[in-house]
């Protein structure tokens, strides 16, 4: 190895291992609709319940009038977080959150409503007595304004107290009911209960770097907004214990009104346990610290190293020797094509034959003259190392490929740099052009083809997943992947994110990233990096619903933000086959429709260990076997996921910074490039 090479090897395993250092562990939990199952994830002091969808944080009107008042309850997530660390060689840390949740706070048959709602962080998840009317299920006149509660909230205050504002405002408070900030939600054209119940969303967001407290507010679907309504500086570990649990409280007096969650977002950054770790904290630090010296020792070279090595990668890329052994020495090698006869084939690359494009490249339409036949030739778009990687990474998994549902490799072509391959042309081009482009060439799919489209994916799915001498994970299966031939059968294909697992291996980590295309993305991913057979099959059950309901994934109806809740909402309502693409006009089998539909929520479970194999969604589709069970209500992701519940290890899994702003990266070969995901539920601070 040159010296170049190691100094830049050693350069990026330095980045790397200060990357990693500074990495914490993310809990992330999606909460709600509410039902039953829930009380074995939250703590529920009554009179607070879970009904009707929601969390009862006080006594629902189904329980009458005469115990609606006076009282108090409280909901909180049943797990502890450490919010803080003490001083140490690494100095001081305290834990960033982002909390959202929807609120329905319903003053009863229009009366003057009371008491209050709050956000709270505490040290246990029991209820104080005589919590009810001004103390809001926070405090009760012993506790008040004693350090040692620890307990920080934001309030949404609905009674004037001498020490409010006014009666209908957002509050911080600290150990007190007594808010230390207070902000009056009237300016800002808000009322929290107001005469005929409206839907707020609520977001708090809590910088431990920088110590700011942040919440916004504003009705449902007008989404957040610009600026905080009340902004706050804190310190965490000043206030409230080192583990602490986050959840609601409420309360009503004299005059009541009903206190409702709906739906719960929660992300946190994942401190260390001093208890577990013990002394070995400080160690961490120390060689967190002595990581980041080395990175910044080394950093001046990095400019002038990496502009060396691009420029000689980019020399060598017109006739790498390596390269060129390695293309001829992977087995089951198709031909290879004549530069010259491929320019022939697509008239010089003209855009008049562009089929499309990704983040890999650019495929055209040819035709071989002496053949006589159509091709797709994709032009790598990317002439450096990593275009040579990615070219070779698609070579190595589908090279060998043999299936009647998989788009066929015919061939490759490495000269002057060009890195191209060659596939069998595809008449009817891709699934989402059907589905969503409507023209005079691409008429509305009728039930029979979209049925005869999902069985064929399933079947090469399955393939890849069991049938092929190594597990080939797609890690991009959507719509526009899927190509349809001159009989409208279904051919997947793009393996530019494809990978085959070693023996023995279920996953594959990736490093740069979470790939794939959003909507189709399992929800694990953001949290491992890490691709499954079982995330292969989130993405399957995403284009069972696309296909099924002619929607998009990330399709805003029905009041949802993705179609799987919509869908879910229908299954739960009973309306299910209300999904189904009204395009068609009621022109297909109703079985059949309830079989996909069930299928593709069954594949959507947020947890990965639930979702069906593709051995049985195989048999699901033919009809062998009944559609799968699915509840109700769609299960709540929570994150690390329980003991088992993933086929590889999450302890050692790869995990995303919490900082101010936090966002899961994923990697979209939508629109080509890397690109930023902010998860939706869970806004980012600023």
């Amino acid at each position: 190895m040159d010296l170049q090479s190691s100094i830049a090897i050693t350069i990026s395993f330095l980045i790397f291992s200060f990357s990693q250092a500074q990495n914490p562990q993310i809990f992330h939990g999606e909460f709600g609709p509410f039902n039953e199952t829930y009380y074995g994830i939250f703590e529920v002091e009554q009179p607070a319940t879970i009904s009707n969808s929601a969390l009862q944080i006080t006594p629902d009107s189904i329980n009458g009038n005469f115990t609606l008042a006076n009282r108090s309850g409280r909901v909180l997530f049943n797990r502890s977080f450490i919010l803080w660390e003490d001083g140490g060689v690494g100095g001081e840390r305290v834990a960033s959150f982002n909390s959202s949740f929807l609120i329905n706070i319903f003053r009863v048959n229009n009366s003057e409503p009371g008491e209050g709602f709050a956000f709270l962080i505490a040290p246990d998840t029991e209820l104080p007595e005589n919590s009810h009317g001004q103390y809001l299920g926070l405090t009760n006149s012993t506790t008040d304004s004693n350090p040692s509660n620890g307990v920080v909230a934001i309030e949404l205050d609905t009674v004037k107290q001498e020490f409010d504002p006014d009666d209908n405002h957002m509050g911080l408070n600290i150990h007190s009911v007594i808010s230390r900030n207070t902000v009056s939600l009237v300016d800002l054209g808000i009322e929290i209960a107001p005469v005929g119940g409206k839907n707020h969303m609520v977001w708090v967001h809590y910088d431990g770097n920088s110590k700011i407290m942040e919440a916004y507010m504003a009705e449902e679907g007008k989404g957040k907004p610009a600026t905080p309504a009340l902004t706050a500086e804190l310190n965490l570990k000043d206030h409230v214990r080192q583990k602490s649990y986050f959840g609601f409280a409420a309360s009503t007096g004299s005059n009541f009104q009903l206190n409702c969650v709906l739906k719960w977002n929660l992300t946190v950054e994942m401190l260390s346990d001093p208890e577990a770790n013990g002394s070995g904290r400080d160690k961490k630090k120390l060689i967190k610290i002595c990581v980041g010296i080395g990175v910044a020792l080394f950093s001046f070279l990095l400019i002038g190293v990496g502009s060396l090595v691009y420029y000689l990668h980019r020399k060598r890329a017109a006739s790498d020797p390596k390269l060129l052994r390695a293309l001829q020495s992977l087995p089951g090698m198709p031909r290879e094509f004549q530069f010259k006869d491929l320019k022939k084939a697509t008239n010089n690359f003209d855009e008049k034959h562009k089929l499309g494009q990704g983040g890999f490249g650019v495929v055209y339409k040819g035709m071989l003259p002496k053949e006589n036949i159509q091709v797709a030739v994709k032009k790598f778009s990317r002439d450096n190392i990593k275009g040579q990687d990615d070219f070779l990474s698609e070579l190595t998994v589908i090279n060998r490929l043999r299936h009647k549902h998989l788009v066929r490799l015919l061939g490759w072509c490495h000269k002057n740099g060009m890195l191209l391959l060659v596939y069998d042309y595809m008449p009817n081009g891709s699934l989402d052009n059907h589905l969503f482009h409507e023209d005079e060439e691409n008429t509305i799919l009728g039930w029979n083809l979209r049925y005869k489209i999902i069985s064929g994916v399933a079947s090469a799915l399955h393939y890849l997943h069991n049938e092929y001498d190594q597990t080939v994970v797609h890690r991009d299966l959507k719509a526009s992947n899927i190509m349809l031939d001159s009989e409208f059968n279904a051919r997947l294909g793009d393996f530019g994110l494809a990978r085959a697992l070693e023996n023995e291996k279920t996953s594959y980590a990736e490093l740069e990233g979470v790939p794939g295309t959003l909507g189709y993305i399992a929800p694990e991913c953001f949290h491992t990096g890490k691709a499954t057979r079982e995330s292969d099959v989130y993405g399957f059950g995403a284009v069972v619903l696309e296909v099924v309901c002619g929607q998009r994934p990330w399709t805003k109806i029905g009041g949802f933000q993705f179609l799987v809740d919509w869908v879910w909402s229908l299954h739960r309502e009973g309306r299910l086959l209300e999904a189904v693409d009204e395009r068609l006009d009621h022109e297909y089998a109703a079985d059949e429709a309830q079989r996909l539909l069930l299928l593709g929520l069954a594949c959507s479970h947020p947890i990965a260990n639930e979702r069906p194999k593709t051995q049985a969604i195989f048999q699901i589709i033919s009809g062998s076997v009944p559609a799968p069970p699915v509840p109700p209500f769609r299960p709540a992701f929570v994150w690390p996921a329980a003991a088992g519940g993933m086929d590889f290890d999450a302890s050692s899994a790869d995990t995303t910074p919490m900082t101010s702003g936090w966002t899961p990266q994923y990697i979209s070969r939508e629109s080509g490039g890397a690109e930023r995901y902010t998860d939706s539920p869970v806004s980012p601070v600023g």
